[in-house]
């Protein structure tokens, strides 16, 4: 079993005495700590990148759980294909969904209340008052209805936004309403105020916010993006920003990190973060829980949660 933290730092996790599991530890150093034909349960060391992430993958020939600590798995799926059929990719459903959500809050409080002026003014000692858009009464769009979508509509909920509309890869229904399929965003943009991106990168979703999806928005709107970085296409959005049209802000972007003297950076009406949804103190508890979790139900021969994908199938 490779972990990314030290078994003995996670508590509840089958005794090896017990089980019969060896846990080994393998943070994306330049060492594996064991030959990789003989890993069992794969937990990918969370935010080293693509090639950390898929550096073993092609020698694990006798993996059956590949286990994310990210709720996205793009970072792995380009070694996926490498492994054998019927191996197990799951992400980490439950561990990021309160923190990331939280952020996306504080991200558009912050970018409408104009929070970052009122830091810059206070540098240079100068009073900023005036009237500043409230997210009250605000249309809100959510594109990407997962479990960090439904979070994030979770903490929404008090602020008496006039309406909510959610946008997945499929429509459904939820307890708090229709969701729409991603087929009816031209008719949903206009319509928004807030545009929020929180869906997982993949190939229906790379570069989905295009110059025609910015060109629908409302004059004024502003987008907040907390999924990935290749969802945005972001020559299109300096455009927007850059007349003034729209505002942007970003806990991720691409490139990223973003380099020093990319344009993004001091983008009229942009406030960035560092792709920092998920790092918080909440991380580490949970990931750990999920570990202990997943390893609990291995050792068991039950079936493991948050399955996203089975090879071969």
């Amino acid at each position: 079993m490779w972990l990314p933290i030290p078994a003995d730092e996670i508590e509840g996790l089958p005794a090896p005495s017990d089980s019969g599991l060896n846990y080994l530890l393998w943070d994306g150093g330049p060492d594996f700590p064991a030959d990789p034909a003989d890993c069992a349960f794969y937990a990918v060391p969370y935010m080293k990148g693509l090639e950390v992430a898929v550096r073993p993958l092609a020698a694990m020939t006798s993996v059956r759980v590949v286990q994310t600590l990210s709720a996205g798995i793009d970072h792995v799926q380009p070694g996926i294909g490498s492994l054998p059929a019927g191996v197990r990719l799951c992400n980490a459903k439950g561990v990021h969904e309160a923190s990331t959500a939280e952020l996306t809050l504080a991200l558009i409080l912050a970018a409408l209340r104009g929070i970052p002026g009122f830091v810059h003014g206070q540098d240079k000692e100068e009073w900023r008052s005036g009237f500043y858009p409230a997210l009250a009464d605000k249309s809100v769009l959510i594109v990407g209805y997962g479990s960090i979508g439904a979070a994030i509509e979770d903490r929404l909920a008090p602020f008496e936004c006039a309406r909510v509309a959610r946008v997945a890869r499929s429509a459904r229904a939820t307890e708090r309403g229709e969701v729409r399929a991603l087929t009816d965003l031209p008719a949903l943009l206009p319509g928004a105020d807030v545009v929020i991106l929180s869906t997982p990168l993949t190939e229906q979703t790379k570069g989905l916010v295009n110059a025609g999806f910015l060109a629908r928005m409302k004059d004024g709107a502003l987008l907040v993006n907390v999924a990935r970085g290749p969802v945005v296409d972001t020559k299109a959005l300096l455009a927007e920003v850059e007349r003034g049209r729209l505002t942007a802000a970003l806990d991720v972007t691409d490139p990223e990190p973003l380099p020093a003297g990319h344009p993004l950076w001091h983008a009229p009406g942009v406030l960035i973060s560092p792709h920092v949804g998920g790092s918080t103190s909440a991380f580490m508890p949970r990931a750990k829980r999920l570990l202990a979790g997943q390893l609990t139900r291995f050792a068991a021969g039950e079936p493991v949660l948050n399955v996203v994908l089975t090879t071969g199938e």
